[in-house]
């Protein structure tokens, strides 16, 4: 195998259960599937599920490299667990093109406290000749998906020094 991305994510637990009470269905239809419904909401307490897998897509867009661009739906990037595996974060639309056709990301998530993790690691199997990654255009204006109600991310103009907060 080989590594052609990774990605880490920490997501408080509380953060999303005030996100969820607030935004409710509209929130959790907008970032998850139906599969990652059925299951986290079979959970006892299914915030820390979901917060699991809500760090999962943030740290597989890491890993892709691209975050919430270039058409990258929260949708395509799924959490799927088969009885007695490893979970694995599955691709569809945008981000399994920005892959490179790969259809999975390995997976580790865990949550304890008020913490959810997840580690993804894109990776192309033995003998696949993996194509030039994806080149972003950082000066463009491209279409920026917004984070969904509740969770406060990144402005795309973020990355710039503002002038009240340079030195002088």
């Amino acid at each position: 195998m080989t590594v052609q991305g990774i990605g880490v994510d920490l997501v408080a637990i509380s953060r999303l259960r005030r996100a969820v009470e607030r935004w409710q269905e509209r929130f959790l239809h907008r970032v998850f599937t139906e599969g990652e419904l059925r299951y986290c909401m079979s959970r006892r307490d299914p915030i820390p599920h979901l917060a699991a897998r809500f760090a999962a897509k943030e740290a597989g867009l890491k890993a892709l490299g691209t975050g919430l661009r270039l058409g990258v739906r929260w949708r395509e990037l799924e959490v799927r667990r088969e009885r007695g595996q490893a979970p694995r974060l599955h691709l569809s639309g945008a981000s399994r093109t920005i892959a490179n056709g790969a259809e999975t990301l390995l997976l580790s998530l865990t949550h304890e406290g008020d913490y959810a993790m997840a580690q993804a690691m894109l990776v192309t199997s033995e003998g696949a000749t993996p194509t030039a990654p994806v080149q972003l255009d950082r000066t463009s204006r491209s279409r920026e998906a917004e984070p969904p109600p509740g969770v406060r991310g990144r402005s795309p103009r973020s990355d710039k020094v503002s002038r009240s907060s340079r030195s002088s």
